[in-house]
């Protein structure tokens, strides 16, 4: 195994001695600077390293010239910056440099360790990922641009604020720098900012102590402590409540958290992600976010492009995304015709790929030998789209005729204690077993049965889970 160098730079000769040591114990060798000029020089010489850690205040300049240097000249290279205590503003300013991570002073040894190991992992990592193993698909620039931002991304620690519309990608976004990144070992914990009731926030965060509150019979972990190690994604953050968001800063600032009813803190190494489809600088703006969190957040923003600014991928993904859903539900693979793919291309999708996803499901299970054809979209749109009619059966009515003919809007009514759905959903499951039954559970005359393709009544046995 081949040894790593690592540069130190300080001005403080204790504080080098002590990385030193402290590196040294991991069998990494260093090599030292007091200043910024000999850290350029061991930087042009023939020496190479595979991290660097600097202070931010030198006599002849500033860590932040060398973070700089570092990245036009050394691009490979991970830079940790030493900072003093409470000094956020420096953090950020480093990590928005292109730093790969920060340390504070008093330095702790455990962080210390914890920030090289994962800088050498960092020093180690292929610098591209193949556009082919991404889960992001597209060949469009847009996309192609996106990756090549995640591969980068991926290679730092700051925090990044994943921003994007509804249904457009941002989880499998965060999820990618994660992968790519030099926590991929570790856990990638997900968690919807909106979906925790606000008196459970402090505790699904951070964790209780047994005694706490009431119903606190035992130490329970948080979603920090279930990200130790790895990644934590704050998907639609501006959801949180304002008194939530002051921990939570604390939290990121001082890595470090507070279980509810603990009188100590607890060291946490986690990179923190965040999202949502709100416009958080708005949010913001008009004081339902708070400003130092939004900007400690927002280091480096990513943008997800909506499915409508690259349309051109549209047919790619279609493609892939039946061919998935053709393997899940154990079905042939439907071709899309001409006039469908049209259809699709000119529509808008505000919900982005989700939704392209939901209207390639339904178009899957409601198409005709293996054809899908506009009406199988189900698409709102502009009166000039093209579409191709469907032939209509031999009474002369479609699907929808034919309901409207069989249901008497007078006397229709919803049984006692049900809502519409559950009602809906207990009559397709009877008329299913009622037609397998019938066929002695054959599918496929089941589905003929029922005037529906098998990929259709495939789709339903699984929703309703009767297989």
């Amino acid at each position: 195994m081949t040894t790593k160098r690592t540069l130190i730079v300080d001005d403080e000769p204790d504080i080098r001695e002590l990385m030193e040591i402290t590196l040294g114990r991991m069998n990494i060798e260093t090599a030292a600077a007091a200043d910024l000029g000999h850290a350029m020089d061991l930087l042009g010489g023939s020496q190479s390293f595979d991290l660097c850690l600097t202070d931010m205040h030198l006599p002849d300049g500033n860590g932040l010239e060398l973070v700089r240097h570092i990245n036009d000249n050394h691009p490979d290279l991970p830079v940790a910056m030493i900072t003093a205590f409470g000094s956020v503003d420096t953090a950020i300013s480093a990590l928005k440099a292109g730093a790969f991570d920060y340390l504070q002073k008093p330095i702790d040894l455990d962080q210390l360790r914890s920030l090289v190991e994962t800088a050498l992992r960092v020093s180690d990592a292929p610098n591209n990922e193949p556009a082919s193993a991404s889960p992001l698909k597209g060949d469009s620039p847009p996309m192609q641009e996106l990756r090549n931002q995640i591969a980068k991304l991926a290679r730092s620690q700051a925090p990044i604020y994943i921003s994007g519309e509804s249904g457009s990608g941002k989880e499998v976004a965060a999820r990618q720098i994660h992968e790519l990144g030099p926590r991929s070992s570790g856990p990638f914990v997900p968690v919807n900012c909106g979906a925790i009731p606000s008196e459970l926030m402090e505790s699904e965060f951070f964790g209780h102590v047994k005694g706490s509150f009431t119903g606190a019979v035992a130490d329970k972990g948080g979603l920090f402590q279930a990200a130790n190690g790895g990644t934590l994604f704050l998907d639609e953050v501006a959801d949180l409540p304002l008194s939530m968001q002051v921990k939570l800063l604390r939290a990121i600032q001082e890595k470090a958290i507070r279980p509810v009813g603990s009188q100590s803190e607890t060291a946490t190494e986690v990179r923190v992600l965040s999202a949502t489809h709100k416009d958080l600088a708005q949010e913001v703006a008009e004081e339902r976010f708070r400003q130092d969190l939004y900007y400690r957040l927002n280091v480096i923003e990513l943008r997800i492009p909506s499915l409508r600014d690259h349309a051109d991928d549209i047919a790619g993904l279609a493609t892939t995304i039946l061919a998935r859903l053709a393997d899940e539900y154990d079905g042939n693979l439907p071709k899309i015709s001409s006039a469908a793919l049209q259809s699709l291309t000119r529509y808008d999708f505000p919900g982005n790929i989700r939704e392209l996803e939901n209207v390639l499901e339904r178009a899957f299970t409601l198409c005709d030998n293996e054809q899908i054809q506009p009406d199988d979209l189900q698409l709102d749109l502009p009166a000039q789209a093209a579409t191709t009619p469907r032939p209509k059966p031999a009474d002369g009515l479609d699907a929808t005729d034919r309901e409207a003919a069989d249901v008497d809007a007078d006397t229709a009514s919803l049984p006692a204690g049900q809502n519409i759905e559950d009602y809906l959903e207990s009559i397709e499951r009877t008329l299913i077993v009622r037609a397998l039954k019938a066929t002695r559970w054959n599918k496929t005359a089941a589905a003929k049965e029922l005037g529906i393709s098998s990929p259709a009544l495939r789709y339903k046995l699984k929703k309703l889970d009767l297989e």
